[in-house]
């Protein structure tokens, strides 16, 4: 004879470790507690989600979010309540700037005690209130009958663009109770935002006149590859933000890359009649604090309808998902391509790379002796990389540019601008591609300061036998810091000398492989002994050794009046 379903008991730990499963998650991240002990046996002992333990919640949060931008799918984090669920939440900060779907479950004290401020061990008063304001969203479930339409809501909304991280705080007592289980565990599916059909026409006729088009694309266009290539093949040119790199093979001639701010770029700018901005907040880092002179023409795609006038203006907005309005105003521009009412300069591909030309150009000068090494990754690692990036001087001054990227989702890096989430995104990301079968190598790059904060997740990386390249930039200070004191503050040093590790015995002790790279000629071989390893691997390179950069970096570029 068979149960039904609603003779089923679970508890409502174990009912969100099912419902999560219905949502494909395949991968959760975090620190187990006393306080989220129900959810993580139910993961345990139903062995459909891998649970990748950090060592500490903001590592298990920047995982997630990592995860989740590399998949396109769902991020989950779990952490404690009080002091555990607070250690999160500058990862949660990152996500919501990153628009990273995410959901953060959490617990809470037993409910007889909450919000009657007794001092009750491990709670935090306004736990709630913290995490409304460091995320999308966040909930309480007070009881098991409210449970699974809570769960579904946080999901709902953390997958509406804009997207972002929602929380769910769950009293230790409710975890623990029982419930039928619900015949229904299905994930509400979030509709595409649709354009406006009419909108799209007039957007069209306005940019069939256009002679030297430019489309700005950045991470809200990430699902939208094939749509662009079609503007692209109509002759559009294009440039992305940091976030949105790879959305067109960086390879490509009619791509700027991520050189969006450089003088040569700028003065591209000029001779575009047309720019279509897509999916992207044209933000202050990429923007010299929006002083850059884009085309005087501009016009915007955008989900997020509150967008439409922010930093910049535009003659024209169109509401919409990228991939479905982006597809929309391709036909309509195919046809006027076709009926002769649309003809690109034929000297825009030209122009585009040698701008191109120019700008990397003027970048490498900056770089010294680090040329060699941004030149090795690309040579060694080729374009099939995950290429994460945490704040250092190397990121600011060149990774965010190189190496070459073709895939949408190949870039993770810290949007927020806070230092230490790239160790911790790396294991992310080499978690994703290995339980998504991904066949990519990750590869991250660290100052030596950023990787000391969250140092401990090594071990994790270690523990879970991450596929992830760390490239520690070891100057044993705050860098950038330092060359903004003696910008601005006279050279007036403080507190930005660090004291590292030895670096080699520390990963020695985890069982970690370590190669110290001290002359540029070796790092082309460096590089390729570090990649040929399965599993962790830190190679530092040895600034002292290799010396200053060419120019000094000293914070986001910005424009002098």
């Amino acid at each position: 004879m068979t149960t039904p379903n609603s003779a089923v008991r679970v508890t409502v730990g174990e009912l969100a470790a099912r419902f999560l499963e219905q949502c494909g998650v395949k991968a959760a991240f975090g620190v187990i507690s006393i306080h989220n002990m129900p959810i993580l046996d139910a993961f345990n002992t139903r062995q459909k989600i891998r649970f990748v333990s950090a060592r500490g919640e903001a590592g298990a949060c920047n995982m997630a979010d990592a995860y989740a931008r590399v998949t396109g799918t769902l991020g989950v984090c779990v952490t404690s309540t009080g002091t555990g669920a607070g250690n999160a939440a500058g990862a949660l900060v990152e996500a919501l700037t990153a628009g990273t779907p995410m959901l953060h479950l959490t617990g809470q004290i037993e409910s007889p005690f909450l919000d009657r401020d007794l001092g009750y061990i491990h709670e935090h008063p306004a736990q709630l209130a913290m995490l409304k304001a460091v995320g999308k969203e966040a909930f309480r479930i007070r009881n098991p009958e409210t449970a699974l339409a809570t769960l579904r809501e946080a999901v709902r909304i953390a997958q509406t663009p804009p997207c972002g991280p929602v929380s769910i705080e769950i009293p230790i007592d409710v975890q623990k109770m029982l419930l039928d289980l619900p015949p229904d565990l299905s994930c509400v599916a979030v509709a595409p935002v649709q354009p406006n059909l009419a909108a799209v026409d007039a957007l069209a006729e306005r940019l069939s006149k256009a002679k030297r088009p430019l489309l700005w694309v950045g991470g809200g266009a990430r699902n939208a590859t094939a749509a662009v290539a079609r503007l692209v093949k109509l002759g559009f040119a294009v440039v992305s933000s940091v976030q949105g790199r790879g959305i067109v093979n960086e390879a490509h001639p009619q791509t700027l890359g991520s050189y969006n701010l450089q003088k040569p770029a700028e003065q591209f700018y000029e001779t575009v009649d047309a720019m279509l901005a897509v999916g992207t907040r044209l933000r202050s880092n990429e923007t010299l604090n929006y002083k850059l002179k884009l085309p005087t023409t501009r016009y915007r795609i955008d989900a997020n309808p509150l967008v439409d006038g922010r930093g910049y203006t535009s003659e024209y907005f169109v509401q919409g998902d990228a991939e479905l309005t982006l597809n929309a105003l391709a036909d309509r521009l195919e046809s006027a391509q076709a009926q002769g009412r649309m003809q690109i300069d034929p000297q825009l591909v030209q122009d585009v790379q040698q701008t191109r030309a120019a700008a990397a150009a003027l970048v490498d000068s900056t770089l010294g002796k680090y040329v060699t090494l941004k030149d090795s990754i690309a040579e060694v690692a080729g374009q099939d990389i995950w290429w994460v990036r945490d704040i250092t001087l190397s990121n600011s001054m060149w990774g965010n540019r190189a190496p070459v990227l073709n895939h949408p989702r190949a870039g993770v890096h810290a949007l927020g601008g806070g230092i230490g989430q790239g160790l911790a995104m790396g294991i992310g990301v080499a978690i994703a591609n290995s339980t998504h079968t991904l066949g990519r190598k990750t590869l991250s790059l660290c100052g030596d300061g950023g990787f000391m904060l969250n140092v401990g997740e090594l071990a994790c990386a270690a523990q879970e036998k991450a596929d992830v390249l760390f490239i520690v930039m070891n100057d044993s200070r705050y860098g950038v810091i330092k060359n903004i004191q003696d910008d601005i503050y006279g050279s007036r040093h403080c507190y930005v000398e660090l004291h590292t590790p030895n670096f080699a015995q520390f990963c020695a002790s985890l069982q970690v492989p370590h190669i110290k790279l001290s002359d540029p000629a070796a790092t082309h071989d460096a590089l390729k002994e570090a990649l040929a390893i399965s599993g962790p691997v830190v190679l530092e390179v040895d600034m002292d050794a290799w010396g200053p950069f060419a120019v000094k970096f000293a914070g986001p570029p910005k424009k002098k009046d």
